[in-house]
């Protein structure tokens, strides 16, 4: 049976998914490719959800770099080998979408591998934010390129001046 419940975060409410198994989802409040909510999820707590809110207090606060949850994503073999392989961006780092369809061992599959990217059922945990466009733009994240560049500021990737989406004084 999979539970799920909300968590506040600093980027905005998160709801997460997990059964006995591992964690299944990590969803921003507005997704871009939301999970189906199957009849048999029920709304309450356990112990992987507990390891997954307190994992994520930690990272949020600074003290946690890398995660240590069972993770249970669903999708296709492709889909699954690129997020297995986000799990491999150090915290602080970034690669490009070439460089992600290289270590999947597809260099000229970039496509198909930013479409995986993009359907990453566990952001921040398997860190899709950190792969940018080639020349070092913020491109395409499943909560708004605000939230990317809040995460990747607050893993030192992205200096915290680099503001893309203030507003120009006149």
């Amino acid at each position: 049976m999979i539970r799920y419940q909300y968590m506040d975060s600093p980027v905005e409410p998160l709801l997460l998914a997990a059964d006995d198994d591992g964690l299944h989802l990590i969803e921003f409040h507005s997704p871009r490719h939301p999970m189906a909510r199957l009849e048999k999820w029920v709304e309450g707590k356990n112990s992987i959800l507990d390891m997954a809110r307190a994992q994520l207090d930690e990272y949020f606060s600074g003290t946690r770099k890398q995660f240590d949850l069972p993770l249970a994503p669903q999708g296709t073999p492709f889909q699954t080998e690129v997020w297995h392989t986000l799990a491999t961006i150090p915290y602080g780092e970034t690669i490009s979408y070439a460089q992600l369809a290289q270590r999947v061992g597809k260099p000229t599959a970039m496509r198909a591998v930013g479409a995986a990217n993009g359907r990453n059922p566990l952001p921040i945990v398997l860190p899709c934010h950190r792969v940018i466009g080639a020349d070092g733009s913020l491109t395409g994240f499943g909560g708004g390129l605000p939230t990317k560049q809040f995460l990747l500021e607050l893993e030192g990737a992205l200096p915290p001046a680099n503001d893309l989406f203030a507003e120009t004084a006149v």
